[in-house]
């Protein structure tokens, strides 16, 4: 085998798989384990004292045996290319989630449409970790395009940039950093020691890529707008990292995210992000389908590129 197509052909195929099946949630699916180990690891440790050196132990030991479990497959499986390139396209699919995240968000959108501000606050609920029971319709949508706009980052560029940089080990390796950041990295009494180590390492990684996907976006829609939002807002999110994409998502359609929110019985004043407070129509989910097919597009084939050259 070239070398080089050990990388871009599972990278390719991975993509394509994506793009025709997304994430079936009936499926088998890694992180499904990552966060199994995850809850287990949290039940045995997050006790007593020592809690963030304990969070940072678990952190970075889940991290270590996924890295070395994808290399060390990969390393065995080299003499068998077959199973080679079958192994490492089924993980670059479920390491990608750009369909099924269009789907979610999708899914929001035609359940508030068709059945109304209750049934869109419940479906809402499934993918967005502030409480939804009194979002008005235009706050679900928004809510819908700020989440869009963040996870293509997390869930679809991020995972592309580390596959260029450690190829499918890094990949996976990535997908775990998240896993924990979602389920530990939370500022709350049970996680915020515990999960503090998982926390920033998440922020470490999704640095660059956050920025990258922002970039990517305001390329594909061409919007100056994104481009002056991106410089004026991205730094004002909480997060280190999701305001770049939700301040080019602001800019391309030219409205306002951000403000208060309610997590866990407990209002957070979130700076705005944007200058135009407006209606979001139902219609407008075509520009986001737009622009994170197009990232994603972009994202890929740079990076097969990158990987046939060097």
């Amino acid at each position: 085998m070239e070398p080089d197509l050990k990388f871009v052909l599972p990278l390719l195929l991975g993509y394509a798989a994506d793009l025709l099946l997304g994430d079936p949630r009936s499926w088998p699916h890694p992180v499904k384990l990552f966060g199994r180990l995850i809850r287990y690891g949290t039940r045995w440790l997050n006790t007593g004292t020592g809690r963030f050196m304990k969070g940072a132990i678990l952190t970075i030991v889940l991290c270590i045996v996924v890295y070395s479990f994808f290399y060390w497959v990969q390393r065995w499986l080299w003499s068998w290319p077959w199973a080679y390139y079958v192994f490492s396209t089924i993980f670059v699919f479920f390491a990608l989630a750009n369909k099924s995240l269009l789907q979610e968000g999708q899914e929001v959108f035609d359940v508030l449409h068709q059945e109304g501000v209750e049934a869109g606050r419940k479906r809402l609920s499934w993918i967005v970790g502030r409480d939804t029971s009194s979002l008005s319709p235009d706050q679900i949508r928004i809510a819908v395009m700020e989440s869009m706009s963040e996870n293509l980052s997390d869930g679809v560029i991020a995972p592309l940039f580390f596959y260029a940089l450690a190829g499918l080990p890094g990949m996976m390796c990535y997908k775990m950093i998240n896993t924990l950041d979602s389920m530990i990295g939370y500022k709350n009494a049970d996680y915020l020691y515990f999960g503090r180590f998982a926390a920033r390492l998440d922020d470490v990684a999704n640095f660059f890529p956050a920025r990258i996907t922002a970039l990517l976006m305001i390329l594909v829609s061409g919007s100056r707008r994104a481009c002056r939002y991106v410089w004026k807002y991205g730094s004002a999110h909480a997060s280190p990292n999701a305001g770049y994409p939700e301040a080019a998502m602001a800019g391309i359609l030219h409205c306002r995210f951000g403000g208060p929110n309610t997590y866990h019985g407990q209002v957070v004043e979130k700076p705005y992000i944007g200058e135009h407070p407006r209606p979001i129509a139902h219609e407008e989910f075509a520009t986001v389908r737009y622009i994170n097919h197009g990232v994603t597009l972009i994202m890929m084939l740079a990076v097969a590129f990158l990987m046939w050259k060097y």
